[in-house]
């Protein structure tokens, strides 16, 4: 079978270790796991297979759990693929459940779990793994998630205090001309050598720019997902342009070599920038005052005015998938609904049994009700508007989650393509109009070639 471009989700440097069964013999069954996660997530995951392992140590001698590294996830995944023996379970992105499916590689899992819990998860996650053989969100299911995350917006309660500004409004998001205002007075020399070292925002191109963007009412692509817009479209021209001289023209980011020397993520860190992007995953290093010594607390990103009036942001998740070559279908499934709505285990990665929130649960009704009280009751330390994470999450009229575009073309090479040129427009060697025009062509060969391949996976 050929492996193709977008089949794979990134993950390296592994740890594996067997939960044994007692009694193991040859008539029982081995069930190879392959996923990536932190260390900390890692000690959380390892009791979950240990106990399922053991309460079904009758029929398995033993489940081989290996850890991986992001990084080398996918170069494991490439050899299993090529000598054609892949592990049992192992993750998928919503990018990449098109052509997992496509070329045989996952299982559909409607007829092995249960749909009561099931329907217990957040909607966007259930359907961001349904696949009906030609568009994301219908037909059987074939993930359950490991999370589903955003990339809400932070910003530094020490800086606004030191300025004498009020916090934003987690109701009322800026405005991209508010959002500008502030961004201007948080910008500044603070120890007078003549050189700025406090920046009001610190914006990364691949995660950080699509939220403006999306903000402003703009696509990358139609709505078909057959072509490139980004030309033509005169939201996602303004967006980008306001996006581009937030740097070039009113400088309150780093410039593009001041970001080269020092990323955006440290700048935040050492509390440089006011504003900054925070995943669901930052949350835990970001309430740890030897990781970030700074009062913050969660926002908006700014709204553009040709937009819906909502800011909006990126949706992520990982998904547990099941091979579709497994000599053991029901067990494997069972397992990963372990794995994605174990309460016990929800409550662990959550922060209410451990104190360090990794992840929004998966478990909505329970994320809605205990967690959603203890954060407030401050028994898992999180960020206070925690229901801006909400808004995104569920979608509101101030807030509205997406998964990005690349979600449901075959691969992001198109994405990719558009990347390549941005630095150019934020130091401003290329204007916008100049940029878009010339790229838009190039964006567009590469989503005919990933559609040239869905198409060619078909047959």
């Amino acid at each position: 079978m050929k492996l193709r471009k977008g089949l794979l989700l990134g993950l390296g440097a592994a740890m594996a270790f067997s939960m044994m069964g007692c009694g193991g013999g040859a008539s029982k069954k081995q069930i190879n796991v392959l996923l990536y996660m932190q260390e900390h997530e890692k000690k959380i995951y390892e009791k979950i297979v240990a106990d399922f392992a053991e309460e079904h140590k009758d029929e398995i001698a033993g489940i081989n759990f290996e850890i991986t590294t992001q990084d080398e996830y996918n170069t494991k995944m490439i050899a299993a693929m090529t000598a054609n023996d892949m592990p049992d379970v192992f993750y998928i992105g919503p990018e990449a459940v098109r052509s997992y499916v496509d070329n045989g590689r996952a299982l559909a899992l409607d007829k092995y779990i249960d749909a009561s819990k099931v329907n217990d998860l957040w909607p966007a996650i259930k359907s961001a793994y349904m696949y009906d053989g030609n568009e994301i969100g219908k037909g059987p299911l074939y993930c359950l998630p490991k999370d589903l995350s955003c990339f809400a917006f932070a910003y530094n309660k020490d800086i606004f205090d030191e300025a004498g500004l009020p916090y934003p409004d987690p109701n009322k998001p800026y405005t991209f001309a508010e959002f500008l205002d502030v961004c201007q007075k948080l910008t500044k020399d603070t120890d007078g050598d003549g050189e700025v070292d406090q920046w009001g925002v610190a914006n990364a191109d691949a995660f950080g720019m699509t939220p403006y963007l999306y903000g402003n009412g703009a696509q990358f692509l139609n709505d078909d997902y057959t072509k490139v817009v980004v030309n033509e479209n005169k939201a996602f021209r303004e967006a980008f342009q306001y996006y581009c001289d937030l740097t070039n023209k009113y400088h309150v980011t780093p410039s593009v070599e001041q970001d080269t020397a020092l990323g955006g993520y440290q700048r935040w860190l050492d509390g440089q920038v006011a504003f900054y992007a925070c995943g669901t995953w930052d949350v835990a290093a970001f309430m740890d005052k030897n990781t970030f010594p700074y009062n913050w607390d969660l926002c908006g990103w700014p709204v553009g005015p040709s937009g819906d009036g909502r800011s909006t942001a990126w949706l992520g998740s990982v998904g547990y998938a099941v091979s579709a070559d497994t000599k053991y279908p029901e067990l494997c499934a069972q397992l990963i609904q372990r794995l994605s709505t174990d309460l016990d285990g929800q409550r662990a990665v959550s922060g209410e049994t451990t104190g360090q929130s990794l992840q929004l649960p998966n478990i909505m009704n329970y994320a809605k009700t205990t967690f959603k009280n203890k954060v407030k009751e401050g028994a898992i330390p999180y960020a206070g508007n925690v229901d801006v994470i909400f808004g995104y999450i569920e979608g509101n009229d101030k807030y509205n989650g997406i998964f990005t575009e690349t979600t449901y073309t075959y691969n992001s090479e198109w994405w990719s393509t558009f990347l390549e040129g941005v630095v150019n427009c934020k130091n401003g060697t290329v204007s916008v109009d100049d940029y878009l025009a010339e790229v838009q062509p190039r964006m567009q060969a590469a989503l005919d070639t990933a559609i040239e391949q869905q198409n060619a996976a078909k047959k």
